[in-house]
């Protein structure tokens, strides 16, 4: 699987260039894959490095892998750690693939405005719009603009004989930006990596990528991340790159019970739940003890299911399915899921995940309870 996964990395970002100024980035670029992969094992990451540089010939003789090694500790991105000072990524690493992450599924989206839609709705932390419009019965005071209203009234009277009207005032219309508090649930059942498809991967980068957005352009925000597998535990953001799957089953219950438990202390007005998932729930607890039916649609587990998102809804807290595979069974369940607990479902391949995050979590921002 990584090896198919990698000869398309290769080429599609150009690895094979001879222009020396570009290899310790390229390079760069390919070992922060290897890494996500490999859940941030830097000799296991170095291990398939050297492979693909004997099958495709990425380094050259004046700078070798061992040059590159050597330039990633230099840099800070790598670093020694422990009693047998194995190397492991840096916090400067960590920091790097999120902007990566950030900047390959958001990037273009924010600067081609796509899903930057607000609304012209009153609510706390609100920001001023940039259309401007005249005066109408009704408007508040303090909406007025007044630099513009003196500027028309200068246009029209002139200094000499200044005065304005009415018809002279400005308003510029304010929108929403009330405080967001989202859980973005990432699916690590065995699922996540079966039959050749890595999904585990773009379900990582898309968390990156949501948790650099919120701290670059929503900082009062909130994000909670959680993975869930036979039970659900939260994750700390350095961690997150290099996530990995287990032998899990997939105990949707427990991931939203503690999203739900996670949301209940945030301040934040809208409160949302993101659920990336590739399959059907098929384990819940019973005591201390987990019952798991991975065989079709169990009606205990799926009934559990809906009541602990039907109890997240209750308390104001929007579900968003973001279905990764299109089995028809399955999408008989988000259906039904959805359906019951007022949530919404998307169906989507891993190239269009990163989008229709990014255009929901700009949804969510303009609801209002």
């Amino acid at each position: 699987m990584m090896k198919s996964y990698f000869q398309g990395v290769l080429f599609s970002s150009a690895l094979l260039s001879s222009n020396e100024d570009r290899l310790f980035d390229q390079l760069f670029e390919l070992f922060k894959e290897l890494l996500m992969m490999t859940g941030g094992s830097v000799d296991e990451a170095v291990q398939w490095l050297h492979e693909l540089d004997r099958q495709y010939h990425l380094s050259r003789p004046d700078y070798g892998l061992a040059d590159f090694l050597r330039d990633l500790e230099a840099r800070g991105f790598i670093t020694r750690s422990g009693a047998d000072q194995r190397l492991a990524p840096s916090s400067k690493m960590d920091a790097d693939i999120r902007r990566s992450a950030f900047e390959d599924l958001f990037g273009k989206i924010l600067r081609s405005g796509s899903g930057r839609h607000n609304t012209k709705k009153e609510g706390q932390g609100f920001d001023l719009s940039e259309s401007a419009r005249p005066y109408a019965f009704g408007d508040r005071f303090t909406d007025i603009q007044s630099a513009d209203t003196l500027r028309n009234a200068l246009i029209a009277q002139g200094i000499d004989d200044f005065s304005f009207t009415e018809k002279d005032l400005v308003i510029r219309d304010q929108i929403d930006q009330s405080l967001c508090s989202t859980v973005l649930m990432i699916d690590i059942s065995h699922s996540m990596i079966l039959y050749g498809e890595d999904r585990i991967t773009p379900a990582k980068k898309v968390a990156l990528a949501l948790a650099q957005m919120i701290r670059q352009i929503y900082p009062k925000d909130s994000l909670d991340i959680i993975v869930f597998g036979d039970d659900a535990w939260a994750v700390e953001l350095k961690d997150l790159p290099y996530l990995q799957v287990g032998p899990y089953h997939t105990n949707t219950i427990a991931g939203l019970e503690l999203a739900y438990q996670l949301l209940l202390k945030r301040r934040g007005s809208n409160k949302n739940i993101m659920m990336i998932t590739d399959g059907k729930p098929t384990c819940m607890k019973r005591g201390k003890e987990y019952y798991k039916n991975a065989f079709g649609l169990d009606r205990q587990i799926v009934n559990r299911t809906i009541s602990a998102g039907k109890k997240c809804n209750k308390h104001g807290i929007n579900i968003t399915t973001f279905m990764v595979a299109s089995d028809p069974y399955l999408i008989s369940f988000v259906e039904e899921f959805s359906e019951k607990v007022h949530g919404k479902a998307f169906y989507t391949n891993l190239e269009g995940l990163g989008k229709q995050i990014f255009i929901n979590y700009e949804n969510n921002r303009k609801k209002k309870k």
